[in-house]
């Protein structure tokens, strides 16, 4: 069981930040990321769409053998982590428990700010999870939702960002937050420039960091973990073609994905029958930078 994967997904390539966050923890761990990038955006379809495409690619994950699932999309931890939960004999770790437990944590004025899409704070999935741990907490929230193409086109040290920034982020300092919550997998990429909108005295939470250490914690508690002498292999999937995939991730990770295979999740697969399975694995040539 030690030497399975840690399997990671999200609806495109934004968790490749919670990857990056959990390699950076357990460089010994091997890991499998899928992005749903022919179905992205979630944030626009319903819980029940979401949940079923949540239930596909789990199934396709588990088929590979893992020994915990990450949920690294905010909108999918929100909509089907439970029904996940409920499904699979492995741990289940979502992105939105693991930063609202930090926030809880860290703040000194019971005033904490979280950012997102608009999918997400239209979800008060942070919001519910700060107050069911601590109700006397206040939460005030805000949709960014221009961070994600900005991170995405590499604009993240610019006047753009800068202003984009100040626009969204102006309000919350306001407020008197002093902790921000980052609720979506893009924003860590961003982190520079929000640091310096809401300024030194607001401790930022990044749910990718706090999600890694989750998945740390669990692993060692279940005597799961790699030994650390070794080096972990990574290994990803997409369902659309992968050239875009391809050069943002390059970007997320600082460094060169290597393979990207596309997948095809032909039929909806029972979690419990896995042998059912059918996918075509479609290997796709290393390196391409451009779409």
């Amino acid at each position: 069981m030690p030497w399975k994967a840690i399997g990671i997904f999200d609806s495109g390539v934004g968790g490749l930040t919670v990857l990056k966050e959990i390699v950076k923890t357990l460089p010994q761990e091997d890991t499998i990321y899928f992005g749903d990038t022919a179905r992205v955006p979630y944030g626009t379809k319903s819980p029940e769409t979401v949940t079923r495409y949540s239930l596909e690619i789990a199934s396709f994950l588990v088929k590979r053998d893992i020994k915990l699932l990450v949920v690294a999309c905010n909108t999918a931890s929100a909509c089907s982590l439970e029904a996940l939960q409920e499904t699979l004999s492995i741990p289940v770790v979502g992105v939105i428990e693991p930063g609202a437990r930090r926030a809880v944590s860290v703040t000194r004025s019971g005033k904490v700010g979280v950012i997102g899409t608009e999918g997400t704070i239209r979800s008060s999935a942070y919001a519910k999870a700060i107050k069911r741990m601590n109700p006397e907490v206040e939460v005030v929230t805000r949709a960014c939702p221009l961070f994600v193409p900005l991170a995405e086109e590499g604009w993240t040290d610019n006047e753009v960002a800068r202003l984009t920034a100040e626009i969204y982020l102006g309000g919350l300092r306001d407020h008197g937050v002093d902790t921000l919550v980052l609720g979506c997998t893009h924003y860590p990429i961003l982190k520079k420039v929000i640091g310096e909108t809401v300024g030194d005295a607001v401790k930022l939470v990044d749910s990718a960091e706090e999600t890694a250490r989750t998945v740390a914690e669990i692993l060692r508690g279940r005597n799961l973990l790699r030994p650390g002498a070794e080096l972990g292999n990574h290994h990803y999937f997409v369902s659309d073609v992968p050239a875009g995939f391809i050069r943002v991730g390059n970007r997320f990770l600082g460094g060169r994905l290597g393979d990207v295979y596309q997948v095809s999740l032909e039929e909806p697969v029972g979690l419990r029958n896995e042998s059912t399975a059918r996918t075509a694995d479609r290997p796709i040539f290393p390196g391409i930078l451009d779409e």
